[in-house]
């Protein structure tokens, strides 16, 4: 298996995973957290989703790197 087929993969499963994780968070519920204005209070992340915002940044990060990677290394033909 060739580099490139190996940085497709990783971009495709680290986009993926991203969008899961980024569907995953939950904000305020409200109408107005939607527009910006959820009239909550910055709170501390714990637990649970603190793992899932931490997951989700290396999860982009990954998929970024991968397709930076992909626009430097030579296709092979």
């Amino acid at each position: 298996m060739s580099i490139d087929k190996v940085l497709q993969i990783l971009t495709i499963v680290s986009a993926v995973i991203s969008v899961l994780l980024i569907i995953l968070q939950q904000r305020g519920a409200s109408l107005g957290a939607g527009f910006g204005s959820s009239g909550e209070l910055f709170t501390a992340r714990r637990g649970l989703d603190k793992s899932l915002f931490d997951a989700t940044v290396i999860s982009v990060t990954v998929f970024v790197l991968s397709i930076l990677a992909g626009l430097f290394i030579p296709i092979a033909s």
